[in-house]
């Protein structure tokens, strides 16, 4: 995707209008930002498309990569200067799960978003232990409890129940764990500290890294017997008819953090005015994706489409893009905020969405060895920059781009997401409690229990 030459030079020369005074030219321009082919990376194409990046005087290359560990390494090694990223990438990065490296991450790219799917051969098994609504059609959300006879089934048989995440600090992992373990059903532990960093110590459910667009096939394959993963390609299984999505992110946690964009913090530091111009974009490019009560999602859809961005079907990506999500074939529901990007205050890196992240991390066994209280907190500030965020969004503000209104309270704390929904199970978040938080499950590490 390259612009020309001719275009490129006065954006350097001079840049538009709507870029703020007080923010100087862009130290590095000539950018290369990674992506996945999900449909949550829309607020990069947007702000390629719309010209939200020429505006700011930076000539954008973006470049799909194959799975979430080459994207992480092109943004530690250099070739890429910033990615679309999961929102466990940077935290993992910093605290040495996997990859060591210092990631930040000043904008949030969106809340919801994903699904789990499961085989038809599994959804025949587990629909008689599903109520009804009225209608006759599934009463959702499903609980992962339907599921518990069908991995017995497979346990009594001497199988493996398999099913598919997208990466070991995805929201996908935790979101599947919690979702297993709100049913009763143990995902398993990691422990690092002994080498075994399979995830599926004790698992009555057995998980493995698969990426995102061989999501359906693979299963199709039967290699794995459900996933979960990002849009299009839990909508894809039902448009494949393999099969049958059980319950979205938003059924778990309403308007949980999903992806957010990365960048080293030596990059960050090198580059501060391409850094506070990026997030400019990204930020409008994030309003134009919902505002006016989505009405410029079909055009979205319409972009992300294309094959040097998702490469799905429209029909598919529209979906869940909309407002709607199928479940079964033909089982069309509504589901407004599926696709979040910037209302409910969706782009600003709470504290909160780190602190929920390393939880996870700790209950399943990432983080080995219990934390302070006063670690979690002081992780998420290092790692998720507000303060960065802040800056870029007091821009957009001062030049009459957005209005103050489109923003939390800049002045304020803004410790926790607000307008986030109950949990499924019932457990009652508590960021500024983490240990307590941790130690409230039933299924998983707590106090000072290591795998």
């Amino acid at each position: 995707m390259k612009l020309k030459t001719l275009a490129f030079s006065l954006l350097i020369l001079g840049g538009t209008g709507t870029v703020q005074a007080d923010i100087g030219p862009a130290e590095k321009p000539d950018l290369k930002l990674g992506f996945i082919k999900l449909t949550d990376m829309a607020p990069l194409a947007v702000a390629w498309e719309q010209g939200f990046f020429m505006d700011e005087g930076l000539f954008v290359e973006l470049e799909a990569q194959a799975n979430w560990k080459v994207l992480l390494d092109g943004v530690v090694t250099g070739s890429l200067d910033g990615a679309h990223m999961l929102a466990g990438q940077p935290l993992g990065a910093t605290i040495g799960y996997g990859t060591q490296a210092d990631i930040i991450t000043a904008f949030s790219m969106d809340l919801n978003g994903n699904g789990i799917t499961v085989s038809n051969d599994v959804w025949e098994q587990m629909r008689p232990h599903i109520g009804d609504n009225d209608d006759g059609q599934p009463a959702h959300p499903i609980s992962a409890s339907a599921l518990k006879p069908v991995i017995e089934q497979y346990r009594n048989e001497g199988e493996r129940f398999r099913m598919g995440m997208v990466f070991p600090v995805s929201t996908h992992n935790y979101e599947l764990r919690y979702w297993l373990a709100a049913g009763g059903l143990n995902p398993g532990y990691y422990a690092p500290q002994r080498g075994d960093t399979s995830g599926t110590l004790e698992a009555d459910v057995h998980l493995s890294v698969t990426p995102p667009p061989q999501m359906p096939a693979t299963m199709e394959a039967g290699t794995i017997q459900g996933y979960c993963v990002g849009e299009p390609w839990n909508q894809q299984a039902v448009f494949k008819g393999i099969g049958v999505p059980v319950i979205t992110d938003y059924e778990i946690w309403p308007n949980n953090p999903e992806k957010v964009f990365g960048v080293t913090e030596t990059w960050a530091e090198q580059y501060p005015n391409t850094h506070l111009r990026l997030l400019r974009a990204l930020i409008r490019a994030a309003h134009w994706l919902d505002e006016n009560d989505n009405a410029n999602r079909e055009q979205a859809v319409k972009i992300l489409a294309r094959s040097n961005y998702v490469g799905a079907d429209e029909e598919v990506i529209a979906n869940s893009m909309t407002g709607t999500f199928e479940y079964e074939k033909g089982d069309v529901r509504e589901v407004p905020d599926f696709n979040v990007f910037f209302r409910h205050y969706a782009t600003y890196p709470y504290p909160s969405d780190a602190i929920w992240y390393l939880s996870q991390m700790r209950r399943w066994g990432q983080i080995p060895e219990p934390k302070s209280d006063d670690w979690y907190m002081e992780t998420a500030a290092k790692v998720y920059r507000a303060d960065i965020y802040k800056e870029a969004a007091r821009s957009l503000i001062e030049d009459g781009t957005l209005s103050a209104e489109d923003f939390p309270d800049l002045d304020a704390e803004n410790f926790a997401r607000p307008y986030q929904g109950e949990l499924i199970d019932g457990v009652t978040f508590t960021p500024r409690e983490p240990n307590a938080y941790i130690d409230s499950f039933d299924i998983g590490l707590k106090g000072s229990q290591t795998p």
